[in-house]
């Protein structure tokens, strides 16, 4: 009986393995063939897609070679403009600020000194040569004295001397002493005159020394900076800055930098156009100065244009500058927004008449510069033909157009 049931268990065994040894095979030869049908799904869909391709390429070329059969349900509307021969300027675009041609740092004609009025101050307009400061000038007025009482007692003396030589003169005329009383006189004049012109010197020494106790302004304009007190020591410049600035509002002008790359199109007399943001304004000028030396920092070199006298404008006021580095008296521009890419380069899109019909051309353009909404187009274009402004998306070489419903 246990022999029966030992056998019974042993065929029940066998017979699993055999089953699972089957489903086993068939899942493996399952994902073989699904792998192997996938592949040649992806064939076929790749090579369909070629085919696709060159169907869409074909259609395309018959359409652009057969213009009789055009479908009138794609004439598409358009809007044209005249090419035309026009004046076009091209500008660089600079950010700049405003400056004073003359503004003055005022300071002493000598060492500084302690201030004792203040005769000027900020915002108040002074003209050159206007008292500004005086200084305590105690000693050079006592300079000043002694020298002048120092010639004046020189001056007796050769009053006198002079005296004693006109009456050795007669007497020595008469016969009367001796020739060298007569020359002690006369070199005793000579003596005292070369001290008296030395001393004449020195009075005038002591009395500009005297006068550079008093601060002149060099220039006519506006004190933008007032910084010293009664009581301060004036030297013109500390490290908080200028004491006193005058700055000249009546000659103004802007300064910008330029990148080097522009340095063989823009000269002294470019035009330029400087527009004022904050204030609203617009001045046109010329290029008055260019710098001699490129920067090392930013590789560009400094130019000024003038500006008119304005209460408006002031220094260091920001401004935007625009000056000529191109111009064409005869130029083709069409507007930059017509202008299309494709894998041939730069086109754009003209209508011919062709047979009585209005056909879309693609024509290829050279481009130059662009001013503003415009660019020069310096090859593929003549004046006379019809550009497309409106309704260029999407034309193709050969389609039909028409202006109007």
């Amino acid at each position: 009986m246990q022999i029966q049931f030992s056998k019974l268990i042993f065929t029940a065994a066998v017979a699993g393995m055999i089953l699972t040894t089957g489903c086993s095979r068939s899942k493996k030869e399952t994902s073989a063939e699904i792998t192997e049908k996938q592949t040649a799904l992806a064939k076929l869909k790749s090579e369909k897609d070629k085919k696709d391709a060159e169907i869409a390429k074909l259609q395309k070329e018959l359409q652009s070679l057969d213009t009789s059969n055009t479908d009138r349900s794609k004439v598409k509307l358009v809007a044209l403009s005249p090419v035309s021969a026009v004046s076009f300027e091209h500008f660089i675009e600079l950010q700049g600020k405003v400056d004073a041609e003359n503004s003055s740092y005022i300071s002493p004609r000598n060492a500084g000194g302690l201030v004792k009025q203040v005769l000027v101050k900020q915002g108040q307009r002074v003209s050159k040569g206007q008292l500004l400061l005086k200084m305590d000038d105690q000693i050079q007025r006592q300079a000043v004295v002694a020298a002048r009482q120092q010639s004046a007692g020189i001056r007796t003396q050769l009053t006198l001397a002079r005296s004693i030589y006109e009456r050795q003169k007669n007497l020595w005329e008469k016969g009367i002493g001796t020739e060298v009383q007569l020359l002690q006189a006369k070199t005793n004049v000579t003596s005292l005159e070369n001290q008296l012109a030395g001393v004449a010197e020195n009075v005038k020494l002591s009395e500009a020394q005297l006068s550079t106790a008093n601060v002149y302004s060099d220039v006519s304009g506006i004190a933008d900076e007032v910084n010293i007190r009664p009581g301060e020591t004036f030297t013109g410049m500390t490290a908080m800055g200028a004491q006193i600035k005058i700055v000249n509002t009546s000659s103004l002008k802007v300064v910008s930098s330029i990148p080097e790359n522009y340095l063989g199109t823009v000269q002294v007399g470019s035009s330029a156009i400087v527009e004022m943001p904050d204030i609203s304004r617009v001045y046109n000028g010329k290029v008055s100065y260019i710098g001699a030396s490129i920067d090392l920092l930013n590789r560009g070199f400094n130019v000024e244009v003038k500006l008119p006298s304005d209460a408006a404008l002031k220094p260091n006021q920001l401004a935007l500058v625009k000056i000529r580095d191109y111009a064409a008296a005869n130029a083709i521009s069409i507007p930059l927004k017509t202008l299309q890419d494709d894998q041939d380069g730069k086109y754009v899109v003209i209508a011919s008449t062709e047979g009585g019909k209005l056909i879309a051309r693609k024509r290829p353009v050279t481009i130059g510069l662009i001013n503003g909404s415009n660019i020069e187009i310096k090859s593929g274009l003549k004046a006379g033909e019809q550009l497309v402004t409106e309704g260029y998306n999407g034309l193709y070489d050969g389609q039909e157009l028409k202006t109007s419903i």
